[in-house]
């Protein structure tokens, strides 16, 4: 069954392109151009994913978000064209999934999708990555990734707390626990590495996410 995706947003064109986008993607999107409007038809029936852009007329994407999260668990991605890491982190503390900042690639929103619907499927990363810390080695899909000591400690502590977004520093103390030598500049470098091993592995796969202005994201 096609997921529905409730898209808010009060510009005409960029909402047409993403449900435009949404509906190539085997989605069923419908547009919302007032926050109002939008909290309504979420209380009457729940879609399965929210983009929900943050400045709307009528209730503003903030507000929204809040007043959703008291009474679902959909997953909500916000999008806005703030960069003020205050509006970042107020949509993030209202319950947000994901975010994105414009101008963006509706290739990108479309892959953002896919990757929070399949997290949040029921048993749907059950299996796809296990930790073996005695051997210090982490399976994906049933396959040991060949991993430097930094990698691993970096990979470990993110699948750990699958969802959790990570700093930069936080990675960096994770990857220290092995090797005094790691560099807050050397953690995009690591990062790099773990996609392209896990790559290998799940060609399809996403499963580390950047998000914008804060770190990186495991979603496996």
């Amino acid at each position: 069954m096609s997921a529905r995706v409730y898209i808010v947003e009060d510009e005409a064109e960029l909402a047409a392109v993403m449900a435009d986008y949404a509906r190539a993607s085997g989605y069923l999107p419908t547009v919302f151009v007032d926050g109002r409007e939008a909290m309504a038809a979420v209380h009457a029936q729940a879609p399965d994913m929210l983009v929900l852009d943050l400045m709307l007329p009528g209730m503003d994407g903030l507000a929204v978000c809040r007043a959703v999260r008291a009474v679902s668990q959909v997953p909500i991605i916000m999008v806005t064209a703030r960069v003020e890491e205050i509006d970042r982190l107020l949509g993030l503390e209202s319950g947000a999934d994901d975010y994105l900042c414009k101008p963006f690639s509706p290739r990108e929103l479309m892959a953002r999708i896919k990757v929070i619907l399949r997290r949040v499927q029921p048993g749907a990363a059950t299996g796809v990555c296990h930790v073996d810390e005695p051997a210090q080695r982490i399976m994906i899909g049933g396959r040991v990734l060949e991993l430097t000591p930094s990698e691993y400690a970096i990979l470990a502590g993110m699948a750990r707390r699958r969802g959790q977004v990570f700093s930069r520093a936080q990675l960096l103390d994770l990857a220290r626990h092995d090797s005094l030598d790691v560099t807050d500049r050397a953690i995009d470098s690591h990062i790099k590495n773990l996609r392209r091993k896990i790559g290998v592995v799940l060609p399809e796969a996403e499963a580390i996410a950047s998000v914008y202005g804060l770190g990186y994201r495991f979603d496996l």
